[in-house]
């Protein structure tokens, strides 16, 4: 009855996420090839760029959401007005079936400067920080987008772990900061639910068990 139970939340757990896919990726200097060590434009340290990214493919896969954040990279060219090396001037989406975390890959798709694909229809947002140096981007990549590709050919590639998601700079033109794409890990609290919702449903096959068994005789 435990089994049946267990098995029984997981497969409502599995069946309400659907095929949907959860990707992330983190974003730093350390991950480029070569790895990128920022200065200003006189020569002197300027502090290490760095980001986050979240992804998301719907069930048919008919598209994949994203959502960026970056830091100490200029997004509007006038955040750091006496330094042009941070200056963002693109931002793709790199794939190909020979990618890994050491090597690189050609833009499949891009969503800030050129080239730009987030066009069918465009969906790229933009929000530059209102203080500080960076800002968020989101955007969607429809199925017929793409860089001479399109979404549907770069899955594979994108759920295989041979994307990485990409912001090029003045400095650094082959990009500044880079992060892998990869599954994305449930949060602790995620795991806590789900444990919680099979100990409800162990306890309710327990009681149930109970009161269905029949009385002994004397």
């Amino acid at each position: 009855m435990l089994k049946t139970a267990s098995a029984l939340l997981l497969s409502m757990l599995a069946g309400s996420a659907g095929a949907q896919t959860f990707l992330t990726a983190t974003l730093n200097n350390a991950s480029e090839n070569p790895p990128t060590v920022p200065t200003t434009a006189g020569g002197l340290p300027r502090p290490a760029s760095f980001g986050t990214a979240s992804f998301f493919i719907d069930s048919g896969a008919t598209f994949m959401t994203f959502t960026a954040t970056i830091f100490n990279i200029d997004v509007t060219g006038t955040q750091t007005p006496n330094d042009p090396n941070d200056n963002l001037g693109n931002a793709h989406i790199h794939a190909g079936p020979a990618v890994t975390p050491t090597t690189n890959g050609p833009v499949v798709w891009g969503f800030f400067g050129a080239p730009f694909n987030d066009n069918g229809p465009n969906d790229a947002v933009v929000t530059p920080f209102a203080t500080g140096v960076g800002g968020t981007f989101s955007g969607k990549w429809d199925m017929a987008e793409g860089n001479a590709t399109n979404l549907t050919a770069q899955l594979p590639n994108i759920l295989a772990g041979r994307a990485y998601i990409n912001f090029h700079t003045t400095q650094f033109t082959g990009g500044e900061i880079r992060g892998n794409i990869v599954a994305a890990i449930p949060e602790p609290e995620t795991y806590a639910l789900m444990l919680g919702g099979l100990a409800f449903v162990a306890g309710v096959a327990r009681r149930r068990h109970r009161v269905g068994r029949a009385p002994s005789s004397s």
